[in-house]
């Protein structure tokens, strides 16, 4: 059976080849390319611990401490336990369908086009969030580095710097990705350089081996609830592990890399967040990290090694939510481009210039809507929504695996198990669609009102789309 969509794809069994090639002054595009495999297993990892760690060890320690004491370092646990159980089934999904798309492209597999559709859709705004979130936290981190060299420009200059490298991110990633992914590998070694020796001595201070003993502040002050509701609210520091999965179609050797990739980025980071939150709530009350806010981090650096600490984190700040910013810019632009080579958006949204090899369109679809978002400057809403469409995704990715294990089409053979299959992808689906219910209501409310509107696009639009099983 053949079905025209509406924005005029025939898609059917066999999608068929479609050879147009436009010529401009500017670039030669394309819309039977196929994205390059530039990245390995250190490209992979500079993604995943890239993005998760700016948001979890520069931005939320203060709100996180605010809203659950010493106890939030349980809630960056509890996050990492929830990304495993995610990991694990995504990395099997991903070894099967090394494409670029990630968690859409095995839910439309899994699930079918309208689950498929909503999700895409979704993890597109999803990303478009936590990417706006991160930039906003990049423009008080350099607000702050301005301040430690002597120059205060107060924080009116916070949303205009998030606009201005926003912007820089996506023409960067238009001109490669093997650009984008050298800054990357740069930015993460040097952030995890700096990150080690200060969490070392931090760590070192805390249980007073160095430095002078300070009296522990009750671990759990506002009770269990609290816990569950940070851990809600962090949980957009482990949005990295996926966005891995969104560029499989770049990644060399993938059925070794890719699980790799992913499992290593959660168990890395994982253990820095719980660290960092022990170290800053040693060093600083709850109440006053709380105060602090965003940049909370700057002022544990001044307790632990003075001036020079506290220049070390914000520069370090500026690296990790500089790297998150970038990677994001770079999976939302893959998650876009793979939705529309299925024609649940328009086809010219997949176009690859040939110059740079990237899919030039999606990457202005991803750029544009972050900036509107940043202007926005709301840091909590912004990472909660993006948290919970981020969930939603991990949650239906975990149903996938389940519902593509008990069909087992012939194309799909993975390079790697889920181990403890079944129970670990049912755990994963029954952890993340629980943490939802422990977020704020606006944030649920906004969540809940792009799933409705992508389902929306799907009966007005995608509705007869026929998905191949694995393109």
């Amino acid at each position: 059976m053949s079905t025209d969509s509406p924005g005029g794809a025939n898609v059917e069994g066999e999608t068929p080849v479609i050879e147009e090639t436009v010529e401009t002054d500017e670039a030669t595009f394309t819309d039977d390319a196929e994205l390059e495999r530039t990245l390995g297993l250190t490209g992979g990892l500079a993604i995943g611990i890239g993005t998760m760690i700016g948001a979890g060890i520069f931005v939320f320690p203060g709100l996180a401490a605010g809203e659950a004491g010493p106890a939030a370092a349980g809630s960056f646990a509890i996050g990492a336990v929830v990304a495993l159980l995610v990991a694990l089934p995504t990395s099997e999904l991903a070894t099967a369908m090394p494409k670029s798309g990630g968690g859409y492209y095995f839910i439309s597999r899994g699930l079918g086009t309208l689950a498929g559709t909503v999700v895409g859709l979704s993890l597109w705004f999803g990303l478009v969030f936590a990417t706006a979130f991160y930039l906003v936290g990049f423009g008080y981190y350099a607000v702050d580095t301005l301040a430690e060299i002597g120059v205060t420009v107060g924080e009116g200059l916070v949303i205009p710097v998030a606009l201005l490298f926003g912007a820089g991110f996506t023409v960067l990633n238009v001109t490669g990705t093997e650009n984008a992914a050298k800054l990357q590998n740069g930015v993460v070694a040097l952030l995890l350089s700096i990150l080690s020796v200060f969490l070392l001595y931090g760590s070192l201070d805390a249980v007073g081996l160095v430095g002078a003993a300070s009296a522990p502040e009750r671990f759990m002050p506002f009770g269990p609830v609290p816990v569950l509701t940070t851990a809600a609210l962090v949980f957009t520091s482990y949005l990295g592990f996926a966005q891995v999965a969104t560029v499989a179609g770049e990644m060399e050797q993938p059925g070794r890399n890719l699980p790799l990739a992913m499992v290593g980025s959660v168990v890395i980071v994982g253990v820095m967040y719980v660290v960092t939150v022990f170290v800053a709530t040693s060093a600083i009350p709850s109440g006053e990290l709380a105060d602090l806010g965003e940049t909370a981090m700057v002022d544990v650096g001044r307790y632990y090694l003075g001036g020079a600490g506290a220049l070390a984190i914000v520069f370090g700040g500026l690296l990790a939510t500089m790297s998150s910013a970038n990677a994001s810019v770079l999976s939302t632009s893959r998650a876009i481009y793979a939705v529309s080579r299925d024609a649940i958006l328009p086809r010219w949204a997949s176009r690859i210039n040939l110059r740079y090899g990237t899919p030039h369109v999606a990457l202005g679809l991803a750029g544009g809507p972050v900036l509107v978002l940043v202007a926005t400057g709301q840091v909590q809403v912004l990472a909660e929504v993006a948290s919970f469409l981020h969930l939603v995704l991990y949650g239906l990715m975990c149903i996938a695996l389940i519902a593509l294990r008990r069909d087992e089409p012939e194309w799909y053979d993975p390079d790697f198990r889920t181990p403890g299959y079944p129970v670990v992808p049912i755990l994963g689906a029954l952890s993340s669609f629980a943490l939802i219910l422990f977020m704020q209501r606006l944030s649920q409310t906004i969540g809940i009102a792009v799933m409705l509107a992508t389902a929306g696009w799907y009966f007005y639009y995608a509705r007869d789309v026929t998905l191949r099983g694995k393109l």
